[in-house]
This record gives structure tokens, sequence and C-alpha cells, in this order.
């Protein structure tokens, strides 16, 4: 796989990653912290990036992973945020 297409799949998955976690964000944003739906908002899109991630034939790399992760939960905030924004809360 050429260096170029590589880097493309995985800047791809990187913003997949993030806008998969926006519903979830949102989602979460509404229930009682720590409550089993709360958990299921948050892990909930894992299987789906991983998925994304099989689909792309992207082989794991510990240099990503961070990039990944930030990707993840950087959707969580924006969603929560968004949601919060949307019904007028600072």
């Amino acid at each position: 796989m050429d260096p170029t297409t590589l880097l493309d799949d995985y800047a791809a998955a990187v913003v997949a990653t993030f806008l998969v976690n926006l519903p979830f964000g949102w989602w979460r944003a509404r229930l009682r912290r720590f409550s089993p739906a709360w958990f299921l908002a948050i892990h909930a899109p894992v299987p789906i990036v991983i998925a994304l991630r099989f689909v792309l034939g992207l082989p794991f790399r510990w240099v990503a992973l961070p990039v990944f992760v930030a990707a993840y939960f950087g959707g969580q905030f924006v969603g929560s945020r968004l949601r919060g924004r949307m019904r007028g809360a600072p």
C-alpha cells in the first residue's frame, strides 16, 4: 500500500471516528453519569470504529492510537457541547 494512500485512509478514519462519536456525545449529555445508558453511550461507538478500521484495512500502529483516542473523546465532548448550545445552556 502506498504511504500516501495509507495516510489518507488514516485521516479519513480519524475524521469518521470524530463524526461517529458526535451523536453519542449528544445522547450522553442528557444521561445520569455512570448509569448503564451512560456507559453504553460511551462504549457503543467502539465496535463501529473498529469495523471502520477493518474495512479500510488499517493496521494497528501505536503512533496512531493517541490520535484516534483524541478523535473519539473529542467527538464525545463536542457532541455534548452541541446539545448544551442547542438547549441554550452555556
